[in-house]
């Protein structure tokens, strides 16, 4: 069920997204709008991830299998692939909103990246 709620969330966002973008301009739609375009971004990005991430590990455990005798890796479920992606799926945003600020710079990467670090430990020690 959790899949085809974010298949679905992932495919109007998107769509969402590329109409936000088509039909208006930041200084005509507002800060609603623009809250909008992040938010689409976002829930755009968090489908992509989760299925990247999932089907990312189910490739690795088939390909262990071959080398793995003894106890192969199983992969992330698709549960856990989704709270990983929570985390990732929010850099691409907040690296947008750092530059439509004009704070772009090495620091600021930096920051994006002990974020998500920091997210997928807590997320990885947590999350059973």
């Amino acid at each position: 069920m959790l899949k085809i709620i974010i298949s679905i969330t992932t495919l109007a966002s998107a769509i969402l997204l590329a109409i936000v973008l088509n039909i208006s301009t930041p200084s005509t739609v507002g800060p609603f709008g623009i809250l909008a375009v992040f938010v689409f971004a976002y829930l755009s990005s968090l489908g992509v991830m989760t299925f990247f991430i999932f089907f990312t590990g189910r490739l690795v455990a088939y390909a262990s299998t071959v080398f793995v005798t003894r106890r192969p890796y199983d992969g992330l479920s698709f549960k856990r692939s989704y709270y990983f992606s929570t985390v990732i799926a929010a850099a691409p945003v907040m690296f947008i909103g750092l530059q439509s600020v004009g704070a772009t710079s090495a620091y600021g990467f930096l920051l994006i990246l002990l974020f998500v670090f920091i997210g997928c430990l807590y997320i990885s020690k947590k999350v059973s």
